[in-house]
């Protein structure tokens, strides 16, 4: 028999947390998360994005053993002010039981019914920068500290209880010595710059870019505002974002470029791969986890392209050309070799426009699955 249990306590949270642990224990692909900042991530005296949001943490139980997880999500900025009525699932995990996933979606049916919503999506994360989408392609392929993994029957579940394909989300890589012209961007930029009267700017130090974190955070909402998936980054989750991430970046992976008024109109962050650290901590930070991590910052020589954005205005104008400038510079005297393009839209054509001369190859693919919310 399989028991759906809905937990709050601390020490159930930590049981959630740690669930994924047994089921991808000796994987090679799976990155494990950091257990305390899971936690904290859930916690919402501690994310701004759960001011918005109410979450319906589950585990699944069969034979008193957990099975399964997944997080049931209503974000209000979606139902209550964009009016979509949809019902959000993430931190999906399960043994492979057909039975297991189907008790804890019709969990999450039942609580999106009890909400009067129409449809379920997932998985999703809390906001733009959580987590997103399960793997349909590309499950021998090393994860990242931004994205789930996945068996591959997690996706089949989903199918064979109905379950449609809603959005695609593709990921690739390309060999930083694939960049075979340089001097093309470079002589491009240095037009740009000229024709607009645009600089780049660069940091050494993480206390030097905070000052420009809440106008990156608002190009970023500029930027991505059109995508169908969007939902908007408070004021208080700039300042946990910049707190969470930017304080953790190697500072010179971070480039902007600004106007001759000295705003901001383009922003690029890259972090150094995770992947190998976050293995070797797997899920402390202590005594030895804090160290891996720590050593990756400065000497991985894998980077991940986390984000990009461009003022409406200044897109297709060649702006990037300034940003590829810079990270050719920084790539070339750090010796990356690797570069990761991390989960993009497929629809998002201008993003994918931006390294067609680079010659990515798509390594994984993963997609939210759709299903309206029966009676």
């Amino acid at each position: 028999m399989i028991t759906i249990k809905e937990i709050t306590s601390k020490s159930d949270l930590k049981k959630f947390v740690k669930f994924p642990f047994s089921i991808f224990k000796n994987n090679p692909y799976w990155i494990p998360p950091i257990i305390k900042d899971e936690l904290e991530g859930f916690d919402k005296t501690k994310n701004p994005a759960l001011d918005n949001a109410k979450v319906h943490f589950l585990l699944a139980y069969k034979n008193n053993k957990i099975v399964g997880r997944v997080a049931a999500v209503l974000n209000f900025v979606e139902i209550k002010q964009q009016g979509l009525k949809k019902m959000r699932f993430g931190w999906f995990d399960v043994i492979d039981d057909l039975e297991v996933t189907k008790a804890l979606l019709d969990k999450v049916n039942e609580i999106g019914k009890q909400n009067n919503l129409e449809y379920i999506e997932g998985p999703l994360g809390f906001s733009n920068l959580d987590k997103v989408g399960v793997l349909s392609e590309g499950f021998d392929q090393i994860g990242n500290m931004i994205t789930w993994y996945s068996h591959p029957y997690y996706k089949l579940h989903f199918e064979q209880l109905g379950y449609v394909k809603e959005k695609e989300f593709i990921e690739s890589i390309f060999s930083f010595n694939n960049v075979k012209n340089p001097e093309v961007f470079q002589k491009a930029q240095a037009l740009i710059k000229r024709r607009y009267g645009l600089k780049s700017i660069t940091f050494t130090k993480t206390k030097e870019i905070m000052p420009y974190g809440d106008e990156m955070f608002d190009l970023f909402n500029d930027t991505y505002a059109k995508l169908s998936t969007f939902v908007p980054i408070s004021e208080k989750q700039k300042a946990y974002f910049k707190k969470k991430y930017i304080s953790f970046i190697n500072p010179e992976y971070i480039k902007f470029v600004s106007d001759k008024d000295d705003k901001i109109i383009a922003f690029s962050i890259v972090m150094p791969s995770f992947a190998k650290a976050l293995q070797k901590a797997n899920g402390k930070l202590f005594p030895f986890g804090l160290f891996h991590l720590l050593n990756a910052r400065k000497n991985s020589k894998e980077v991940l392209f986390y984000l990009i954005g461009i003022r409406p205005d200044y897109q297709n104008k060649g702006v990037t050309a300034i940003i590829f400038d810079e990270y050719y510079r920084t790539f070339k005297e750090k010796g990356i070799e690797d570069c990761i393009r991390s989960s993009e839209l497929e629809e998002n054509q201008a993003i994918h426009q931006l390294w067609k001369n680079f010659d990515p190859t798509i390594n994984k693919r993963r997609r939210t699955y759709r299903k309206d919310i029966s009676n």
